[in-house]
């Protein structure tokens, strides 16, 4: 297996926003390469709890490795953080989760999330799932390839796409993701080709489409804030417009809970907001980081804090 390397993004930011207690109870609900969790682990006290979690089970080996010799209280738990509440009960100070496919995803071209590599064609962040990259480009419909290229890729040539991958796949099963980006490239005009990577939206969308990402976030969300202390923050890293729209209509509608028509002068309803922004426009890298990791570049932090 090779190594598994992650540059965590926006990592003091992450470690400033939590406003670490070194008693608390910390979850990482996206381990990785456990860049965000050893940070966490070294500020807090052998009273402290930290609560790793991780879907992808090499990631959750490598992270569990590295956080071993660090002295607070540990709790790891496999598992799509979606879950999260049918594992942890005790009231938490804080929780993080880093939404960004780890550099390791990317570059062990096996696991197929790249589009610069022929790999099998897989995508799958929980690799005991049976429902892989291969299922959906083999055995979804044109409508449905199209809707979901077109919603999670936010791609224009959806419609030609789904119908070129239908067509080949009529003659051959398709099973890299050579073949796939082959048949991306000829549903799309040739000034499109020049511009970013013909495949990058499609295989955006198709990595969404197999993880479940944006019902786990949407559900993940909710146990997250339900799981915090009065007090506790969460922090959530996003990387497509996407994830970063359902964390901000989330994250307000925390704040602004009032009922009353908006014609009222004053509130009348009486509720009284569930948690406080602390950052009022996304933190985003530093030019140094952008320097020194440009996969950073599309990363946004976005904090609240329970009231």
């Amino acid at each position: 297996m090779m190594e598994f390397k992650h540059v965590s993004v926006l990592l003091q930011e992450c470690i400033d926003g939590l406003a670490i207690n070194c008693d608390g109870i910390y979850v990482d609900a996206t381990m990785g390469g456990a860049g965000h969790s050893r940070k966490i682990c070294e500020k807090l006290s052998e009273n402290g709890m930290f609560i790793g979690v991780d879907r992808d089970e090499e990631a959750f080996a490598v992270a569990t490795g590295r956080l071993a010799d660090t002295c607070c209280q540990k709790q790891f738990i496999r598992s799509d953080f979606r879950n999260i509440g049918d594992y942890v009960t005790t009231p938490v100070d804080g929780i993080l989760a880093d939404l960004g496919v780890s550099s390791y995803q990317l570059d062990n071209k096996d696991r197929g999330f790249s589009y610069r590599e022929d790999a099998p064609l897989d995508m799958r962040m929980d690799q005991t799932s049976p429902f892989s990259a291969k299922t959906v480009v083999n055995t979804y419909s044109v409508q449905q390839l199209t809707q979901i290229i077109s919603t999670y890729g936010e791609e224009k040539f959806a419609l030609s796409i789904a119908k070129n991958i239908v067509k080949q796949r009529e003659e051959k099963e398709i099973e890299t993701t050579g073949e796939l980006i082959e048949i991306i490239r000829r549903s799309m005009p040739a000034k499109s080709l020049r511009e970013k990577h013909p495949a990058k939206r499609t295989f955006q969308a198709i990595r969404i489409e197999v993880n479940g990402e944006l019902e786990s976030l949407k559900q993940g969300l909710k146990s997250f804030f339900d799981l915090l202390k009065p007090g506790g923050r969460m922090c959530i890293i996003t990387f497509h417009s996407l994830e970063d729209r359902i964390v901000k209509e989330y994250f307000k509608s925390l704040v602004n809970v009032c009922t009353c028509p908006p014609e009222f002068p004053v509130c009348v309803c009486g509720k009284k907001p569930l948690a406080k922004i602390i950052t009022r426009k996304p933190i985003l890298p530093s030019p140094d980081e952008l320097e020194q990791n440009p996969r950073s570049k599309s990363a946004k932090l976005r904090i609240i804090e329970k009231l």
